[in-house]
């Protein structure tokens, strides 16, 4: 476990749910790729078992669920494409606060990373577009591990680029899947839940936060 005490250099964000409000748009796409397979796609169901998984596992899990006889990877390649096309059109809107926490963060001399089980397209988008793309030093997509959230991978990827022990850091994450990757690399983490994520796990989190901005008011004060 990491040492609470150690000197913080480093804030490893989640990018989906964290920085950017995307998990909507997601839970639509899917509903648009499924659709064709007569699967209706529920709130209840996209929150407990889709939000802040990688698409990949996504297309075996709703496989699996609703008995469908596509391929997991045809259904993750057609939610791929087809949020592809809506980034090409815009970025994600960013969460509330993520541009004051980045700047505050930046402000503080604390290094920054963006560590996702999404693709690297979305958080180049968003890089490129809120301005805050020199700030950013790492970023590790699903595309850089071959075992993404919950699996450590991306997290660890992340400290080893960055030439920090987990001591060092500290994550930022809005499910109970990136929460539990970035425990598992024995990193501190604090969760932020979405509105699609309140009803995760979070007893692992070093502590839960209503918003960005309320996180950066008690760290930063």
């Amino acid at each position: 476990m990491a040492n609470p005490g150690a000197p913080l250099q480093a804030i490893l964000f989640d990018h989906d749910g964290t920085l950017i409000n995307s998990e909507a748009v997601h839970f639509k796409l899917w509903q648009q790729t499924l659709t064709p397979y007569g699967v209706e796609l529920t709130d209840a169901y996209y929150n407990e078992t889709m939000a802040g998984v990688p698409t990949s596992q996504n297309g075996v899990d709703v496989v699996r669920d609703f008995n469908l006889s596509a391929e997991p990877a045809e259904l993750a390649n057609t939610k791929t494409r087809l949020t592809e096309e809506h980034l090409h059109k815009a970025p994600f809107p960013l969460m509330p606060g993520a541009l004051e926490t980045m700047t505050l963060c930046h402000e503080q001399g604390l290094r920054i990373a963006i560590v996702t089980g999404g693709s690297k397209y979305s958080v180049q988008r968003t890089l490129e577009c809120y301005g805050f793309a020199d700030w950013v030093e790492c970023v590790v997509a699903v595309e850089d591990v071959e075992h993404s959230k919950p699996a450590p991978d991306c997290y660890l990827m992340a400290l080893e680029q960055m030439g920090l022990t987990a001591e060092q850091a500290m994550a930022v994450e809005d499910t109970e899947h990136g929460l539990a990757a970035a425990a598992a690399a024995g990193l501190r983490c604090v969760a932020i839940p979405t509105e699609q994520s309140l009803g995760h796990d979070f007893s692992a989190a070093a502590a839960v936060y209503q918003s960005l901005s309320a996180w950066t008011n008690e760290q930063f004060s």
